[in-house]
Parts: structure tokens; sequence; C-alpha cells
């Protein structure tokens, strides 16, 4: 059986779709063929990489990308993750494979207005850890 090539997108592709393909790759590696892209481009969000290597997974190893670098990619699923994404996800995505969407909360965002970086690293922990148990119900969730 080959495996299922899952993008998982959203606006900036530095935090919660780094997330994402960081722990489809753990976790799901012998059944998903994981990628992560943006709208845009960011960069690697330092919290979001550090508070995965306190979960045990290692994203130092990718980078931020634009979506359109994946073109020739024949994905199977796509999965936006913030609704920016959702809204705005290239047509050509939905042409070759089935789009879905699954709202994270932005980690960033929640941190902006934090009192500490213990609180501002607290939401992007709670983020990590939802998007972890999405990643969990991986390829059953996706299948039609």
């Amino acid at each position: 059986m080959s495996k299922l090539k899952v993008l998982f997108l959203c606006t900036g592709n530095s935090c919660r779709s780094q997330m994402a393909e960081g722990w489809a790759r753990a976790l799901k590696g012998d059944v998903l063929e994981p990628y992560s892209a943006g709208i845009e481009t960011h960069g690697m969000n330092p919290n979001a990489v550090k508070v995965m290597a306190e979960a045990g997974v290692d994203i130092t190893g990718q980078r931020s990308k634009k979506v359109d670098e994946l073109i020739d990619v024949p994905f199977d699923v796509v999965v936006t993750v913030c609704g920016h994404a959702n809204e705005t996800c290239p047509m050509w995505l939905g042409e070759k494979a089935r789009v879905v969407h699954v709202g994270f909360d932005d980690p960033p965002k929640l941190a902006k207005d934090a009192n500490s970086e213990e609180e501002a690293l607290g939401h992007y922990r709670r983020v990590r850890d939802e998007i972890r148990a999405f990643i969990e119900k991986l390829p059953d969730s996706l299948r039609v």
C-alpha cells in the first residue's frame, strides 16, 4: 500500500503546519508522507521548534516554504490548519487533492498577550497537543 501524501497548509508555514508535519512524520511515517507549506513564508517559529523538542519531536530539519514549491507533488489530501489558509487555498490544490479544514488556534497570536515566557509557551504546548491528537487519528479520519 502506498503512503497517503498529505499537505498541512497554513498562512506562514512557521508553526501549526510545521508541528503537524513533525507529528505526522514521527507518529504516522509508516502510512503517511507528510509535507507542510504556507500561503506565504514566515520562517520557522522558534517556540514551535522548542515545544516539539520537549515532546521528543525534532523539526529543526524542516523549513518554511511556500505551497508553490510543491506544485509537482501529487497530494491525496490537503489539510488546512488555519482559517486564512482555508479561505485562500490555491485552486490547483483542490483540483488534485481533497481539501479538509481542521482549524487550530494560532499560538503566536495567543502568546502576544502573555505575561511570561512560560505562559506564552503554554499556548504553544496546548496547540501542539491538539495537533498530536488529530494526527493520531490519521489516516482513518481522512478517508471518505
